[in-house]
Protein backbone atom coordinates (compact mmCIF):
# COMPACT_ATOMS: atom_id res chain seq x y z
CA UNK A 1 0.00 0.00 0.00
CA UNK A 2 1.51 3.31 -1.14
CA UNK A 3 1.97 5.92 1.58
CA UNK A 4 0.68 9.37 0.72
CA UNK A 5 3.39 11.98 0.11
CA UNK A 6 2.24 15.26 1.69
CA UNK A 7 2.42 18.37 -0.49
CA UNK A 8 3.48 21.72 0.97
CA UNK A 9 2.77 24.97 -0.82
CA UNK A 10 5.50 27.48 0.03
CA UNK A 11 4.35 31.07 -0.60
CA UNK A 12 7.34 33.45 -0.57
CA UNK A 13 8.77 35.95 -3.04
CA UNK A 14 12.35 34.82 -2.14
CA UNK A 15 13.15 32.25 -4.86
CA UNK A 16 16.53 31.27 -3.34
CA UNK A 17 14.97 30.52 0.03
CA UNK A 18 12.19 28.62 -1.72
CA UNK A 19 14.82 26.33 -3.30
CA UNK A 20 16.36 25.67 0.14
CA UNK A 21 12.92 24.78 1.50
CA UNK A 22 12.30 22.51 -1.48
CA UNK A 23 15.56 20.60 -0.96
CA UNK A 24 15.22 20.42 2.81
CA UNK A 25 11.60 19.19 2.90
CA UNK A 26 11.97 16.88 -0.10
CA UNK A 27 14.61 14.96 1.87
CA UNK A 28 12.07 14.68 4.67
CA UNK A 29 9.39 13.11 2.47
CA UNK A 30 7.48 16.16 1.26
CA UNK A 31 6.59 17.41 -2.20
CA UNK A 32 7.08 21.20 -2.32
CA UNK A 33 5.28 23.63 -4.64
CA UNK A 34 6.46 27.24 -4.77
CA UNK A 35 4.29 30.31 -5.28
CA UNK A 36 6.09 33.68 -5.56
CA UNK A 37 3.16 35.84 -4.36
CA UNK A 38 0.03 35.73 -2.32
CA UNK A 39 -2.13 35.97 -5.43
CA UNK A 40 -0.36 33.00 -7.06
CA UNK A 41 -0.63 30.96 -3.86
CA UNK A 42 -4.37 31.64 -3.61
CA UNK A 43 -4.86 30.62 -7.22
CA UNK A 44 -2.98 27.32 -6.66
CA UNK A 45 -5.07 26.57 -3.56
CA UNK A 46 -8.30 27.29 -5.44
CA UNK A 47 -7.20 25.06 -8.33
CA UNK A 48 -6.28 22.20 -6.00
CA UNK A 49 -8.74 19.36 -6.35
CA UNK A 50 -9.83 20.12 -9.91
CA UNK A 51 -9.48 17.23 -12.33
CA UNK A 52 -7.08 18.92 -14.75
CA UNK A 53 -4.85 20.53 -12.13
CA UNK A 54 -1.31 19.44 -11.42
CA UNK A 55 -1.87 20.66 -7.86
CA UNK A 56 -4.52 18.07 -7.17
CA UNK A 57 -3.77 18.10 -3.43
CA UNK A 58 -2.19 20.72 -1.20
CA UNK A 59 -1.92 19.36 2.32
CA UNK A 60 -0.28 22.27 4.13
CA UNK A 61 0.80 25.84 3.36
CA UNK A 62 3.87 27.76 4.55
CA UNK A 63 3.15 31.48 4.17
CA UNK A 64 5.63 34.38 4.35
CA UNK A 65 4.51 37.74 5.75
CA UNK A 66 6.39 40.32 3.69
CA UNK A 67 5.64 40.04 -0.05
CA UNK A 68 4.75 42.51 -2.81
CA UNK A 69 1.03 42.79 -3.48
CA UNK A 70 -0.90 40.84 -0.88
CA UNK A 71 1.11 40.43 2.29
CA UNK A 72 0.97 37.31 4.43
CA UNK A 73 -1.86 38.38 6.74
CA UNK A 74 -4.04 39.47 3.82
CA UNK A 75 -3.33 36.21 2.01
CA UNK A 76 -4.06 34.21 5.18
CA UNK A 77 -7.45 35.91 5.53
CA UNK A 78 -8.40 34.87 1.99
CA UNK A 79 -7.09 31.33 2.45
CA UNK A 80 -9.29 30.90 5.54
CA UNK A 81 -12.30 31.90 3.44
CA UNK A 82 -11.72 29.01 0.99
CA UNK A 83 -13.82 25.92 1.78
CA UNK A 84 -11.74 23.03 3.15
CA UNK A 85 -8.58 25.17 3.04
CA UNK A 86 -5.33 23.43 4.06
CA UNK A 87 -3.70 24.36 7.39
CA UNK A 88 -1.29 27.31 7.28
CA UNK A 89 2.08 27.70 9.00
CA UNK A 90 2.88 31.42 9.16
CA UNK A 91 6.55 32.22 8.43
CA UNK A 92 8.25 35.60 8.79
CA UNK A 93 11.65 37.14 9.45
CA UNK A 94 10.12 39.65 11.84
CA UNK A 95 10.62 39.29 15.58
CA UNK A 96 7.44 41.28 16.22
CA UNK A 97 5.27 39.07 18.42
CA UNK A 98 2.14 41.03 17.50
CA UNK A 99 2.32 39.56 13.98
CA UNK A 100 2.39 36.07 15.44
CA UNK A 101 -0.65 36.80 17.64
CA UNK A 102 -2.56 38.31 14.72
CA UNK A 103 -1.73 35.35 12.44
CA UNK A 104 -2.79 32.76 15.03
CA UNK A 105 -6.04 34.63 15.71
CA UNK A 106 -6.70 34.74 11.95
CA UNK A 107 -6.52 30.94 11.77
CA UNK A 108 -2.87 29.98 11.29
CA UNK A 109 -2.05 26.55 12.70
CA UNK A 110 1.46 27.59 13.79
CA UNK A 111 4.00 30.38 13.60
CA UNK A 112 7.78 30.46 13.26
CA UNK A 113 10.60 32.92 12.52
CA UNK A 114 12.74 32.22 9.43
CA UNK A 115 16.30 33.08 8.54
CA UNK A 116 17.95 33.65 5.15
CA UNK A 117 20.25 30.60 5.42
CA UNK A 118 17.48 28.05 5.78
CA UNK A 119 18.28 27.00 9.34
CA UNK A 120 14.55 27.23 10.12
CA UNK A 121 13.70 24.38 7.72
CA UNK A 122 13.80 21.62 10.40
CA UNK A 123 11.42 23.75 12.49
CA UNK A 124 9.21 24.22 9.43
CA UNK A 125 9.12 20.43 9.02
CA UNK A 126 8.04 20.00 12.64
CA UNK A 127 5.44 22.74 12.30
CA UNK A 128 4.07 21.24 9.08
CA UNK A 129 3.80 17.80 10.70
CA UNK A 130 1.97 19.33 13.66
CA UNK A 131 -0.37 21.27 11.39
CA UNK A 132 -1.19 18.12 9.43
CA UNK A 133 -1.94 16.15 12.60
CA UNK A 134 -4.08 19.00 13.89
CA UNK A 135 -5.96 19.13 10.58
CA UNK A 136 -6.53 15.37 10.66
CA UNK A 137 -7.88 15.56 14.21
CA UNK A 138 -10.13 18.46 13.26
CA UNK A 139 -11.42 16.56 10.24
CA UNK A 140 -12.06 13.46 12.32
CA UNK A 141 -13.88 15.57 14.94
CA UNK A 142 -16.03 17.23 12.27
CA UNK A 143 -16.84 13.85 10.70
CA UNK A 144 -17.76 12.46 14.11
CA UNK A 145 -19.97 15.46 14.83
CA UNK A 146 -21.57 15.15 11.41
CA UNK A 147 -22.26 11.47 12.08
CA UNK A 148 -23.76 12.34 15.47
CA UNK A 149 -26.01 14.94 13.86
CA UNK A 150 -26.96 12.48 11.12
CA UNK A 151 -27.72 9.83 13.74
CA UNK A 152 -29.85 12.30 15.67
CA UNK A 153 -31.69 13.21 12.48
CA UNK A 154 -32.27 9.54 11.70
CA UNK A 155 -33.46 8.91 15.24
CA UNK A 156 -35.79 11.93 15.08
CA UNK A 157 -37.18 10.71 11.76
CA UNK A 158 -37.72 7.20 13.15
CA UNK A 159 -39.33 8.63 16.29
CA UNK A 160 -41.66 10.79 14.19
CA UNK A 161 -42.55 7.79 12.02
CA UNK A 162 -43.16 5.66 15.10
CA UNK A 163 -45.38 8.36 16.61
CA UNK A 164 -47.35 8.60 13.37
CA UNK A 165 -47.81 4.82 13.30
CA UNK A 166 -48.88 4.74 16.95
CA UNK A 167 -51.35 7.54 16.31
CA UNK A 168 -52.73 5.65 13.33
CA UNK A 169 -52.98 2.43 15.36
CA UNK A 170 -54.84 4.25 18.14
CA UNK A 171 -57.10 5.82 15.54
CA UNK A 172 -57.98 2.48 13.99
CA UNK A 173 -58.39 0.73 17.32
CA UNK A 174 -60.61 3.56 18.58
CA UNK A 175 -62.75 3.42 15.43
CA UNK A 176 -63.04 -0.36 15.63
CA UNK A 177 -64.09 -0.23 19.28
CA UNK A 178 -66.60 2.51 18.49
CA UNK A 179 -68.11 0.30 15.80
CA UNK A 180 -68.37 -2.56 18.32
CA UNK A 181 -70.02 -0.23 20.85
CA UNK A 182 -72.51 0.94 18.19
CA UNK A 183 -73.34 -2.65 17.27
CA UNK A 184 -73.90 -3.49 20.93
CA UNK A 185 -76.17 -0.44 21.23
CA UNK A 186 -78.22 -1.56 18.23
CA UNK A 187 -78.43 -5.08 19.61
CA UNK A 188 -79.51 -3.77 23.02
CA UNK A 189 -82.29 -1.68 21.46
CA UNK A 190 -83.61 -4.69 19.57
CA UNK A 191 -83.37 -7.10 22.52
CA UNK A 192 -86.71 -8.25 23.91
CA UNK A 193 -85.58 -9.33 27.36
CA UNK A 194 -84.62 -6.68 29.88
CA UNK A 195 -81.76 -8.80 31.22
CA UNK A 196 -80.24 -9.11 27.75
CA UNK A 197 -80.77 -5.41 27.06
CA UNK A 198 -79.03 -4.50 30.34
CA UNK A 199 -76.12 -6.86 29.70
CA UNK A 200 -75.57 -5.47 26.19
CA UNK A 201 -75.82 -1.88 27.43
CA UNK A 202 -73.23 -2.60 30.14
CA UNK A 203 -70.91 -4.23 27.60
CA UNK A 204 -71.32 -1.22 25.31
CA UNK A 205 -70.27 1.14 28.11
CA UNK A 206 -67.17 -0.93 28.87
CA UNK A 207 -66.11 -0.96 25.22
CA UNK A 208 -66.76 2.79 24.95
CA UNK A 209 -64.57 3.41 28.00
CA UNK A 210 -61.62 1.74 26.25
CA UNK A 211 -62.41 3.41 22.92
CA UNK A 212 -62.32 6.84 24.54
CA UNK A 213 -58.73 6.25 25.71
CA UNK A 214 -57.60 5.49 22.15
CA UNK A 215 -59.53 8.51 20.88
CA UNK A 216 -57.76 10.68 23.45
CA UNK A 217 -54.39 9.30 22.32
CA UNK A 218 -54.73 9.86 18.59
CA UNK A 219 -56.15 13.38 19.03
CA UNK A 220 -53.49 14.39 21.58
CA UNK A 221 -49.92 15.59 21.07
CA UNK A 222 -48.78 13.16 23.77
CA UNK A 223 -49.11 9.44 23.05
CA UNK A 224 -47.77 8.42 26.46
CA UNK A 225 -50.41 9.91 28.75
CA UNK A 226 -54.11 10.72 29.01
CA UNK A 227 -55.48 13.88 30.66
CA UNK A 228 -58.16 12.51 32.96
CA UNK A 229 -60.50 15.50 33.19
CA UNK A 230 -60.89 15.60 29.38
CA UNK A 231 -61.20 11.83 29.22
CA UNK A 232 -63.89 11.65 31.92
CA UNK A 233 -65.84 14.50 30.32
CA UNK A 234 -65.95 12.62 27.01
CA UNK A 235 -66.66 9.29 28.65
CA UNK A 236 -69.60 10.58 30.68
CA UNK A 237 -70.97 12.42 27.67
CA UNK A 238 -71.08 9.04 25.92
CA UNK A 239 -72.93 7.61 28.92
CA UNK A 240 -75.46 10.45 28.80
CA UNK A 241 -76.16 9.80 25.12
CA UNK A 242 -76.51 6.07 25.64
CA UNK A 243 -78.82 6.32 28.67
CA UNK A 244 -82.49 5.54 28.26
CA UNK A 245 -84.78 8.54 28.56
CA UNK A 246 -83.27 11.31 30.69
CA UNK A 247 -82.04 9.34 33.65
CA UNK A 248 -78.55 10.83 33.63
CA UNK A 249 -79.46 14.45 32.98
CA UNK A 250 -77.97 15.42 36.37
CA UNK A 251 -74.66 13.67 35.94
CA UNK A 252 -71.77 15.97 36.97
CA UNK A 253 -68.01 15.68 36.64
CA UNK A 254 -65.42 17.54 38.69
CA UNK A 255 -61.91 16.40 37.81
CA UNK A 256 -58.45 17.95 37.90
CA UNK A 257 -56.24 17.93 34.74
CA UNK A 258 -54.19 14.96 35.88
CA UNK A 259 -52.11 12.95 33.40
CA UNK A 260 -51.65 9.19 33.75
CA UNK A 261 -50.52 6.44 31.41
CA UNK A 262 -53.08 4.94 28.98
CA UNK A 263 -53.32 1.51 30.68
CA UNK A 264 -54.25 3.10 34.00
CA UNK A 265 -56.64 5.48 32.26
CA UNK A 266 -58.49 2.47 30.82
CA UNK A 267 -58.86 1.03 34.32
CA UNK A 268 -60.17 4.36 35.66
CA UNK A 269 -62.65 4.65 32.78
CA UNK A 270 -64.02 1.15 33.25
CA UNK A 271 -64.42 1.70 37.01
CA UNK A 272 -66.28 4.98 36.42
CA UNK A 273 -68.51 3.31 33.83
CA UNK A 274 -69.42 0.46 36.18
CA UNK A 275 -70.11 2.62 39.23
CA UNK A 276 -72.06 5.27 37.32
CA UNK A 277 -74.21 2.64 35.59
CA UNK A 278 -74.77 0.95 38.95
CA UNK A 279 -75.99 4.27 40.39
CA UNK A 280 -78.26 4.80 37.39
CA UNK A 281 -79.87 1.42 37.95
CA UNK A 282 -80.24 1.30 41.71
CA UNK A 283 -79.79 4.72 43.38
CA UNK A 284 -83.11 6.25 42.32
CA UNK A 285 -85.85 3.62 41.98
CA UNK A 286 -88.52 6.29 41.29
CA UNK A 287 -86.66 8.23 38.62
CA UNK A 288 -83.47 10.20 37.95
CA UNK A 289 -81.21 11.95 40.42
CA UNK A 290 -77.77 13.51 40.72
CA UNK A 291 -74.68 11.38 40.21
CA UNK A 292 -71.29 12.95 40.88
CA UNK A 293 -67.85 11.92 39.63
CA UNK A 294 -64.87 13.59 41.32
CA UNK A 295 -61.15 13.17 40.76
CA UNK A 296 -58.69 15.05 42.96
CA UNK A 297 -55.00 14.82 43.72
CA UNK A 298 -53.78 14.42 47.28
CA UNK A 299 -50.01 14.60 47.16
CA UNK A 300 -48.76 11.55 45.28
CA UNK A 301 -52.19 9.90 45.55
CA UNK A 302 -55.32 10.35 43.45
CA UNK A 303 -58.84 10.08 44.90
CA UNK A 304 -61.65 8.98 42.60
CA UNK A 305 -65.12 9.22 44.08
CA UNK A 306 -68.49 8.30 42.52
CA UNK A 307 -71.47 9.34 44.61
CA UNK A 308 -75.24 9.70 44.51
CA UNK A 309 -77.93 10.98 46.87
CA UNK A 310 -80.14 7.95 46.43
CA UNK A 311 -81.42 5.19 48.66
CA UNK A 312 -77.98 3.92 49.64
CA UNK A 313 -77.96 0.66 51.60
CA UNK A 314 -81.73 0.79 52.16
CA UNK A 315 -82.43 -0.82 48.80
CA UNK A 316 -82.64 -4.58 48.59
CA UNK A 317 -80.27 -6.43 46.31
CA UNK A 318 -81.65 -6.92 42.81
CA UNK A 319 -82.11 -10.65 42.27
CA UNK A 320 -81.26 -10.18 38.60
CA UNK A 321 -77.80 -8.82 39.41
CA UNK A 322 -74.92 -11.11 38.43
CA UNK A 323 -72.29 -9.25 40.42
CA UNK A 324 -70.26 -8.80 37.22
CA UNK A 325 -69.92 -5.06 37.79
CA UNK A 326 -68.45 -5.56 41.26
CA UNK A 327 -65.98 -8.12 39.96
CA UNK A 328 -64.91 -5.79 37.16
CA UNK A 329 -64.41 -2.90 39.62
CA UNK A 330 -62.36 -5.17 41.89
CA UNK A 331 -60.21 -6.35 38.96
CA UNK A 332 -59.56 -2.80 37.72
CA UNK A 333 -58.82 -1.63 41.27
CA UNK A 334 -56.21 -4.37 41.53
CA UNK A 335 -54.71 -3.17 38.24
CA UNK A 336 -54.44 0.33 39.75
CA UNK A 337 -53.24 -1.04 43.10
CA UNK A 338 -56.13 0.98 44.55
CA UNK A 339 -58.01 0.77 47.82
CA UNK A 340 -61.82 0.75 47.50
CA UNK A 341 -64.11 1.85 50.32
CA UNK A 342 -67.54 3.30 50.93
CA UNK A 343 -68.09 6.56 52.78
CA UNK A 344 -70.24 5.58 55.80
CA UNK A 345 -71.19 9.20 56.50
CA UNK A 346 -72.66 9.83 53.04
CA UNK A 347 -76.46 9.85 52.92
CA UNK A 348 -76.62 7.98 49.66
CA UNK A 349 -73.78 5.93 48.20
CA UNK A 350 -70.23 7.19 47.83
CA UNK A 351 -67.53 4.81 46.60
CA UNK A 352 -63.95 6.05 46.91
CA UNK A 353 -60.84 4.67 45.22
CA UNK A 354 -57.42 5.85 46.25
CA UNK A 355 -54.35 5.04 44.14
CA UNK A 356 -50.95 6.48 43.32
CA UNK A 357 -50.46 8.90 40.44
CA UNK A 358 -47.69 6.66 39.05
CA UNK A 359 -47.34 2.88 39.52
CA UNK A 360 -45.32 1.84 42.54
CA UNK A 361 -41.80 0.64 41.77
CA UNK A 362 -41.32 -3.13 42.00
CA UNK A 363 -40.08 -4.39 45.35
CA UNK A 364 -36.52 -5.50 44.55
CA UNK A 365 -36.19 -7.29 47.88
CA UNK A 366 -39.24 -9.42 47.21
CA UNK A 367 -38.20 -10.04 43.63
CA UNK A 368 -34.76 -11.18 44.75
CA UNK A 369 -36.30 -13.46 47.37
CA UNK A 370 -38.68 -14.88 44.79
CA UNK A 371 -35.76 -15.49 42.45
Amino acid sequence: MNQHTPTLLYIDDDAALARLVDRGLTRRGYKVIHAASGEEGLERIRRAGTQNSADRCIDVVALDQYMPGLDGLETLEQIMAIPDAPPVVFVTASQDSSIAVTALKAGAADYLVKDVKGDFIPLLHVAAEGALRQAELQKAREEAEAEIHASRDRYAALAAERELLLREVNHRVGNSLQIIASLLHLQANSAGQEEVKAALTNAMGRVAAVAQVHRRLYTSQDLKSVVLNQYLDSLLEDLRRSAEGNRMSRLTVKAEPIEIDPDRAVAVGIIVNELVMNAVKYAYPDGAGPIHVELTSQGEDLLLAISDDGVGDKVKADPRSTGMGQRIVAAMATKLDATVERDPDHSGTRVMLRFRRTPAAPDKTNNAAAG
